[in-house]
């Protein structure tokens, strides 16, 4: 007597992907730990943002300043998500005022102190 419930295997690949996600992890990567500046849209505002470049998660970037005013240092950390982001490009020369780098300050902190 036949199975009823016999039915063919057919085995698939695991090999499907995600355009969206192929395209979109850690996009903008190559910029880690350099100084870049970047455009950004907030409504129908398009506003600038410049400091070293400290993380990039896959849908957003993040940028950190530190400047000294005062005498007092001050540490900034901003998250652009990729969606506002207009345009981004690398800076030779820092702004007079702000820190060379986040080594002379022991950075770690995310807003200003």
């Amino acid at each position: 007597m036949r199975n009823r419930f016999a039915s063919t295997l057919v085995l698939l690949s695991v090999q499907v992907r995600d355009a969206r996600l192929a395209n979109s992890m850690a996009r903008y990567s190559a910029f880690l730990g350099r100084r870049v500046e970047v455009h950004y849209r907030a409504g129908d505002i398009l506003l600038p943002a410049s400091g070293t470049f400290v993380a990039d998660s896959g849908r957003s970037i993040f940028l950190e300043q530190h400047l000294e005013k005062r005498g007092q240092r001050k540490q900034f950390r901003w998250e652009i998500p990729y969606q506002y982001i207009v345009r981004l490009e690398e800076v030779k020369d820092p702004p007079a005022g702000e820190l060379a780098s986040s080594a002379e300050y022991g950075g770690g902190k995310s807003r200003p102190t």
